[in-house]
């Protein structure tokens, strides 16, 4: 299908866009469940995750990236190429299970932490020309692949933190007032540097950032379920009246949150009202343990809304 020029809304008129948002309450617990998924290059298929059908359940593509293909990857400055399996993660496999499963929308992650095992820079030319490529790149592979939202998961910075938030800002802003996306979401960590380029994000564009997928298990392997509970609730006061998501990971490590521990964690949430919801890296990797994580994760999510 042909497409006209994507709208660019000038940078003037953002702040009355940003002003139609409403305030967001305090996060309390839902549904939500979402999965990262593409990433490994193991022939996963949206298919293979199972998914119940009483959470609103979110795939995320991981990933595409501002980068050259090429060896090695060369930053383009805002212009958008598809990093996940897409031989297995097909348009016509997106139609399939939005189609199958009414409860299923699929969003693309930006970023990532590598590029062909290069570390992926978030690295501008201008503020102007990036957002201006992004927009036009992005709205073309939504649209063919009919996504939902975006997820922001840049890890490494050759910007500061507000010329990070102004080009993300007014990506997200600019696809939402296109009717491109109805939804965003950021996925930061708790890294100085990190958490500085998202809490500026935040602070100017957090009225159109819909859910936030800290990466809670990138903390200690010795973390206990106590103090993941801290955690949250630091990132609470970090990212105030955001829809905070815990999360645990399904790649096999021994470095990061066990994922029985976060699944008590967020037991503790849910009984004090704060699990907005639960996402999971990476589908890819929990098809070796016949995603039976995914499955009790949903479950639990499913008893918040049945009581």
């Amino acid at each position: 299908m042909a497409m006209g020029s994507p709208k660019l809304i000038p940078a003037a008129l953002l702040p009355a866009l940003l002003a139609l948002h409403a305030p967001m309450a305090t996060a309390a617990n839902s549904n939500l469940f979402r999965e990262y998924i593409g990433a490994i290059f193991n022939g996963v298929q949206l298919s293979d995750v199972p998914i119940n059908p009483n959470v609103q359940f979110d795939f995320i593509l991981a990933f595409a990236i501002d980068y050259t293909a090429t060896d090695p990857p060369n930053p383009t400055n805002g212009q958008f190429n598809i990093f996940w399996q897409e031989s297995v993660l097909t348009p016509s496999a997106v139609a399939a299970i939005k189609q199958s499963n009414p409860n299923v929308r699929v969003a693309v992650s930006l970023g990532g932490a590598t590029v062909r095992s290069s570390p992926v820079f978030f690295n501008i030319t201008s503020v102007d020309s990036w957002v201006q490529n992004a927009v036009a790149s992005l709205t073309g592979m939504i649209q063919q692949y009919d996504l939902d939202g975006i997820d922001i998961d840049y890890e490494q910075f050759q910007a500061d933190p507000a010329t990070f938030a102004e080009c993300v800002g007014r990506l997200v802003a600019t696809l939402k007032s296109n009717g491109v996306i109805r939804f965003a979401s950021i996925a930061p960590f708790d890294d100085a540097e990190v958490q500085s380029h998202y809490q500026a994000l935040w602070a100017s564009y957090g009225s159109v950032i819909d859910y936030i997928n800290f990466q809670f298990y990138a903390y200690d392997s010795s973390t206990t379920a106590d103090q993941y509970v801290n955690h949250f609730n630091d990132q609470i006061a970090n990212y105030p009246g955001g829809n905070i998501l815990a999360s645990f990971s399904t790649e096999p490590t021994a470095t990061s949150v066990p994922i029985d521990t976060a699944l008590s964690a967020c037991q503790v949430l849910q009984s004090q009202g704060k699990l907005y919801g639960i996402f999971i890296w990476v589908a890819d990797y929990s098809n070796r343990q016949g995603f039976k994580y995914e499955t009790q994760a949903q479950a639990l999510l499913a008893n918040a809304t049945s009581q």
